[in-house]
């Protein structure tokens, strides 16, 4: 078990873990056979995944609740805006989009395209703008806009650079500071073939700042997103959404009990 768990990007440490935890229910069922230990490790994963996930947590209240949506470049951060924002309007809410990943080329093209697709406004500035002040203008557009949800594109960070996190971190102030009633709500894209580096992005966005989800995207590869387990073991970071293809309709609630079935089941 520890091996196949270790080989499918679980993790040394949360695979031990796993396994341990499973000895142990079966000793205390007295069960006998594989079938059983094998129920007995899928409990508890769908336990480890099973975090307090607050269904209010992507909710407005009073003003725009303001979403932040980080992660390193080429983690499908644009596209799981794409689907959120879809997924939002289709719940009847009103939405502007932030462009403020002014570093990335045509980054503030590719979510303009989105924006017209999905007719929503998108505020951007111009390129090399202060990714603080694109984050103000779309605060104060929503306002006036009376629009219900603010979604803010930060640009891909590579976990390393630490002046980079730092700015990201400036526009998190600006963003707390303009919105009222709800905390801005910070969500991780994370893609799920990196595998265990994806633990490493995870940890290291975590300590820059308060972290309230993951969007696991890239569900659709081959990658079963293992690297999942470990993020919720270590991390105490609950999985909210997931990608599953390309389409802004490639969008699921994360459940832990379809997850780990899927994880057992064959290619």
């Amino acid at each position: 078990m520890e091996e196949l768990l270790v080989s499918a990007d679980v993790g040394m440490a949360t695979s031990s873990l796993l396994v341990e935890r499973s000895k142990e229910r079966v000793k205390s069922d007295g069960a006998s056979s594989t079938v059983a230990a094998i129920e007995a490790l899928k409990d508890e994963m769908v336990n480890l995944l099973s975090l307090d996930r607050d269904a209010a947590l992507l909710e407005p209240s009073d003003g725009p609740l303001a979403i932040l949506m980080i992660g390193v470049n080429g983690a499908g951060k644009t596209t799981s805006i794409a689907k959120l924002v879809h997924l939002f309007r289709q719940r009847g809410s009103s939405v502007v989009v932030g462009a403020a990943d002014t570093f990335r080329a045509a980054a503030v093209e590719q979510l303009e395209a989105w924006g017209q697709q999905l007719d929503v406004d998108v505020i951007s500035g111009q390129p090399g703008a202060d990714p603080g002040a694109v984050a103000f203008d779309t605060i104060e557009a929503a306002k006036a806009r009376g629009a219900d949800i603010v979604v803010i594109d930060t640009a891909g960070r590579l976990h390393t650079k630490v002046n980079l996190l730092e700015e990201l971190k400036k526009v998190g102030r600006v963003v707390s500071r303009q919105v009222e009633g709800t905390p801005p709500r910070v969500l991780l894209t994370l893609d799920a073939t990196t595998g265990q580096n994806g633990l490493l992005q995870a940890r290291a966005f975590v300590d820059a700042m308060k972290c309230d989800g993951v969007f696991l995207s890239k569900l659709d590869g081959t990658a079963k997103g293992g690297v999942v387990l470990a993020i919720a073991n270590e991390l105490k970071l609950p999985v909210l959404f997931i990608g599953t293809g390309e389409s802004v309709d490639d969008i699921a609630a994360f459940e832990p009990n379809e997850y780990v079935a899927a994880l057992f089941r064959p290619d």
